[in-house]
């Protein structure tokens, strides 16, 4: 009996199709989170960074239908730029367009 509920789960995961697997996999990490970075460029100047981010979030239209143009999340502003949260920096909420802000998101060093 211990047996049948990962097998069923097998079996349930294995008849969705990849995007129900990649909706069920960001659901799960947007329970745990990632602590994720993003750091944001201006040329090849580092701007901004962000640090401790759960996730980045496609803005949907109000309708619900359609993606719009920019991404948002929540995070530290690392204002020093050394991973860490130091005094004075706080959780904000950010938007990026998807059209102009050349950045790279990935999970924390740290």
């Amino acid at each position: 009996m211990k047996y049948l509920l990962p097998i069923l789960l097998l079996a349930v995961l294995a008849g969705c199709t990849q995007e129900s697997q990649n909706k069920f996999s960001r659901s799960i990490q947007n329970w745990t989170g990632t602590d994720g970075v993003l750091d944001i460029y201006m040329g090849e100047k580092l701007v901004k960074r962000f640090i401790k981010i759960d996730k980045l979030s496609t803005a949907q239209s109000t309708s619900g239908n359609t993606a719009r143009d920019y991404r948002y999340g929540y995070g530290i502003l690392d204002t020093n730029q050394n991973f860490k949260k130091d005094p004075g920096e706080k959780k904000l909420y950010f938007e990026i367009s998807g059209y102009s802000t050349p950045y790279i998101f990935y999970d924390s060093p740290l």
